[in-house]
């Protein structure tokens, strides 16, 4: 199989080394998209100074340019963050913001700079919003060129009214190892695809 590589932007508040279960869904996705050849790093975007604007490079020490150059030289990219009061981290939001650049970045044959670029999300929290934040994810990504496959998020939420992390589980629900292995899957064969087949120029 053609080598692919892989990169998590997590999006805990938490900086490292504090366990986050962000973290471990991420890293539970890049295994799972190691089984199809596909090498993967993450990256907790906290422990970075991303300042916040819509510029690849805000300047001033920003951060940014250097987790961007490694969005760039991935095929998949895997966003992975808790839910708070029913949304996406502030740090997930800030994420999309500074990708908002793209959109006026373009490769030497005048594509957006994300095109043929595969996006997946991963979703943790103990209360609800897993939908909503994969629903928003999806369209910033998708609105600046990345392609979702089928079935291309996968999430955890505990039950209501009844606090728990993800990490204090004694295993991964079935139903979420099932979701994780397809969404690896189908992440895998859509770059592979792209990576063959790139969106035809302007």
């Amino acid at each position: 199989m053609d080598s692919l590589n892989a990169l998590a932007l997590v999006c805990s508040l938490k900086p490292s080394p504090a366990p986050s279960s962000s973290e471990l869904m991420a890293r539970q996705v890049l295994d799972a998209l190691a089984g199809h050849g596909v090498a993967g790093e993450s990256v907790r975007v906290v422990d970075f100074d991303v300042r916040p604007g819509v510029e690849t490079d805000m300047g001033g020490g920003d951060a940014w340019p250097g987790i961007r150059q490694r969005i760039l030289d991935a095929d998949i990219l895997v966003v992975s963050t808790p839910t708070w009061v029913g949304h996406m981290s502030s740090v997930a939001q800030r994420v999309l913001e500074r990708l908002d650049a793209e959109l006026s970045e373009t490769d030497d044959e005048g594509r957006p700079s994300m095109f043929g670029k595969v996006a997946v999300t991963a979703v943790v929290g103990n209360e609800d919003g897993a939908h909503k934040i994969t629903a928003d994810l999806f369209q910033a990504l998708g609105d600046t060129g990345f392609t979702i496959p089928a079935q291309g998020g996968t999430y955890w939420n505990n039950e209501a009214m009844n606090p728990k992390d993800y990490i204090d589980l004694e295993e991964t629900p079935e139903a979420v190892a099932s979701t994780t292995a397809t969404l690896a899957r189908n992440a895998a064969h859509l770059a592979r695809r792209l990576r063959e087949h790139p969106y035809p120029a302007p």
